[in-house]
Parts: C-alpha cells; structure tokens; sequence
C-alpha cells in the first residue's frame, strides 16, 4: 500500500472526514442560548475545513466569517449559507472587527503561518478563546508571548492537530508508554514529498480584492507575486518553512505525546536550496539531541523496516523492539515478531470525542483539551530551531532552560523577528 500523502490530498481527505479526523457527536437539538458563538478567520482549503467542520456540530453556531481576499469571504459565506440555511453570519475583511464583538466566543484560525500568533495573542485579549492551524507560531519568541497571554487572560486553545483525535495515535501512545518496546532511544521522523518549482518571480499589481499589505502584515514588506501569496506562501521563510514546517506538527505529534522528549542540548540541520523564487529548504535532514533520546527529521524514509512505502511516518527504536506509525496504521516488532497492536496492554487512554468537540467541550468546562497551548509550544519549539540551523548551515548548542542558544548571538536573533511597526498589533 502507497502511504505517500501531499498536503492537497490530505486537505481533501479531512475535508471529508475519510481520515477519521473529525468523530461528531450524535446529534441533537441544544438551546440557541447553549450554544457556542463562533467565528472563522482565514478561509483558504484549512479554513473552510474549520468552518465544515463546525457547522456539523449541534453546540455551534457560525457567526462570522473573516477573510482579506473579498473572493475568498464571499466563496465561504456562499458555503456556509448552503451548509446551514438561514444562517446569519457576517462577513469580514479584518479580523480585528471579529474581536470586538462581544457576543463571539471563539474564533478559529486559518491564516497564513505568519498571522497565526498575533491573532491568538489579540484574541486572548478580547476573551476569546481560540482553535488555531498548525505550526503555533512563526517562531520560538511569539510561542512564548501566547502562553504567556493565554494564562493572563484565562482562555482556552487547542492546536488543529486533528489526527491527534484519531484512535491509532491513542493506541500508539499506550503502547509505547505501556513499555511495549521497552525505553525509547532513538526516534526517526520523515516526510517525503518536493515543493513545487515556482519559477521566477512575476511582480504585478495586487488584485483589487486582495488586500496585500494586511496579507503581509508583520512579515517584510515585498512586491506582490502570486507565488507568495495564498497556498504556496508557504515555501517561503518570511512566512513559513516549506513541506517540513507543513508536516512537522503531523508527525512530530506522536513522539511529543508518547515520551515527552526534554533538556534539548543540540540541533543539526542540512539541507537543499529550493528550485525558483521559493527559499525554504526543498530538503532537509535534522539531528536533535535531547537527554536520553536522538531524534532524526529526514525528507525521505530512513532505511528501517517498512519505512520505505509511507510518505509519511514515525520510527520509534526501544531497548527491547521498534514500533512503526503513521495515520492509521502501526507495526511493532519484538524479537523479529512482527505485530499490530499488544492486547497485555491495557487502554487507558480516553479516547476523543472529535478534535473540534474536544474544543467545544474544554470551551464550556474551562479546561484545556488534548493539543493545548503549552504542550504544542514544546512540540512546535524544535521545529523553529530546525529552520535556524538550516538558515546559517551550523549545529547549533540550546539551553532548554533559558530557552536560548549558547553563546549564540547571531543564533539568537532568528528567535524572533522584528514586525513591521504598522501590523506590530499586540
């Protein structure tokens, strides 16, 4: 079987629930005062995932919509008005309009990469709380801010990990904390797939329903292009950090729940330079040291049993055998048996309700859900640290406690970078 799986295609399988993402509860009818008012910034593929997603579930009701592309917000609002008829939900081209309603409690987050903690952190200050798109934040500094915003103000955010709701992640976690393969020393990590070749640049005139500059917003200041823009964006680094920082969250999910990786001491990056304008890594290979754990990112299968037909997947390697994921599926082997599962350990793990019901009910009981703000800074953080050894093509020594890399200046100043004064919003 073909595990090979590109961003489109697994857009259009969670879109339509062939994943299994998206467990909806069985409905029923909830009192209009019960439920929970939501709004949808960012309405590109993931963003309209959100909003079909939602509008499924009975304690939700979609009142606004907020994109800054004027065709965008006016495909989804069409959508919506199909999904849920007769639904009143107002339109938006800025999401700061969004955030001074007082009647919305929650908003989701579907922006490009580089809007994603700024949002948050505005919408932590509004009271809202917040479902928010893979990675956290653009970097280790905004990471740091939203924690920090999130329990000043008391709210509520859950990352959109939704293969974290999924039963085979469960399982794979009570295997592995269920001593199935015995300690975990070293974990491999990978996800194949080429950016596409954007060819050279094409500077034109924005078009009038696209309001670039806000697009851009803490980002530098470029002409418009088409290639930088909407889904490709992210195959450059003033935004985004190309197929690796699209799947990182995906893949590296599994290892951060299961064993809880700490005390990173060092990080070491090769890589190949994009084809075209693009200028995130078109490959990249990671070596991460963490207390008792080697950790590996490679952008194609690592030469291990069973590796090379997924595009996508996690290697787990134990003192007593090695468990094999990916998605759906899983394979440990213990001396040279290969299986799916170990009925002798038990599930202990309560399984989801559906990633965005997981939200809905933190939302209303005031707890934190599954992929929750301080858990997905920890397992976002190396991801950022991966790109900056990268950029300046060195290993690079971190200090896990100050969150710093040693003696590092020129390191340093990848971990957050200076907004354009104009959209420095929080």
């Amino acid at each position: 079987m073909n595990h090979l799986l590109n961003r489109r295609e697994f857009l259009k399988q969670s879109s339509a629930g062939a994943l299994g993402l998206t467990l909806l509860p069985n409905l029923r009818k909830v009192a209009p005062s019960d439920r929970l008012r939501i709004a949808h910034i960012g309405l590109g593929g993931m963003g309209n995932n959100h909003m079909g997603w939602f509008a499924k579930l009975p304690e939700v009701e979609i009142v606004a919509l907020c994109d800054l592309d004027q065709d965008h917000l006016n495909s989804s609002l069409k959508r919506l008005s199909d999904l849920n008829p007769g639904t009143k939900s107002q339109g938006y081209s800025d999401f700061r309009h969004i955030l001074d309603r007082k009647d919305i409690d929650a908003v989701t987050v579907a922006t490009p990469d580089h809007w994603h903690a700024q949002v948050a952190i505005l919408a932590f200050q509004a009271g809202k709380d917040v479902y928010g798109e893979k990675p956290l934040s653009f970097d280790v500094r905004e990471g740091q801010k939203m924690l920090k915003q999130l329990n000043r103000h008391k709210r509520v955010f859950q990352l959109g990990t939704q293969i974290h709701a999924g039963d085979n992640y469960h399982r794979v976690v009570e295997l592995i904390r269920g001593g199935a393969i015995g300690k975990v020393h070293t974990v491999r990590l990978w996800k194949t797939g080429l950016p596409p070749d954007l060819g050279p640049a094409n500077y034109q005139t924005p078009p009038a329903t696209l309001n670039w500059d806000m697009w851009l917003g803490p980002a530098p200041y470029s002409l418009y292009t088409p290639q930088r823009c909407h889904f490709t964006y992210r195959y450059f680094l003033d935004y985004s950090g190309g197929v690796f920082q699209d799947f990182w969250s995906h893949i590296a999910d599994i290892v951060w729940w299961s064993i809880s990786p700490k005390n990173l001491k060092s990080v070491s990056a090769t890589g190949e330079a994009p084809d075209g304008i693009a200028d995130a890594p078109k490959s990249i290979s990671i070596d991460y040291e963490f207390e008792g754990l080697k950790l590996h990112w490679t952008s194609v299968p690592p030469d291990v049993p069973g590796a090379a037909n997924r595009g996508i997947g996690a290697y787990f390697e134990g003192d007593k055998g090695t468990l094999l994921c990916d998605y759906n599926s899983r394979e440990i082997t213990v001396n040279g048996v290969v299986m799916t599962d170990v009925p002798e350990i038990a599930k202990s793990i309560q399984r989801s309700p559906g990633h965005q019901q997981n939200f809905v009910d933190a939302v209303k009981a005031r707890t934190q859900p599954e992929s929750n703000l301080e858990y997905a800074r920890q397992m976002t953080m190396p991801m950022h640290l991966g790109l900056i050894s990268y950029r300046l093509g060195r290993k690079l020594e971190w200090n896990p406690r100050k969150e710093k890399f040693v003696h590092d200046r020129e390191a340093n100043g990848y971990l957050s970078r200076e907004y354009r004064s104009k959209w420095d919003l929080t």
